[in-house]
């Protein structure tokens, strides 16, 4: 099995997803802070990476909202943190 770069930079970022979702579900990390948020912003950002070189719309569209949510889970973080 040949797996290219972008293919592990995809595999990767749903990795940190799927890590983050988990660690939330074992309460060890909470959604309120900004590290949930920027595990789910990266993940899907190198999700989408690997769309460019493999275009799949529906995925690309999923991701393009993950990373807004997650975007404004973030901001909300720091916000809150002031």
């Amino acid at each position: 099995m040949n797996v290219s770069l972008s293919d592990s930079i995809g595999i990767l970022g749903s990795l940190l997803i799927v890590a983050a979702y988990f660690a939330n579900l074992r309460g060890s990390l909470p959604t309120t802070g900004p590290t949930y948020s920027a595990l789910n912003l990266l993940g899907a950002a190198m999700i989408f990476y690997s769309l460019t070189q493999k275009w799949n719309t529906a995925a690309a569209v999923m991701e393009g909202f993950w990373a807004a949510i997650s975007a404004y889970g973030l901001v909300r973080a720091f916000r809150r943190s002031r």
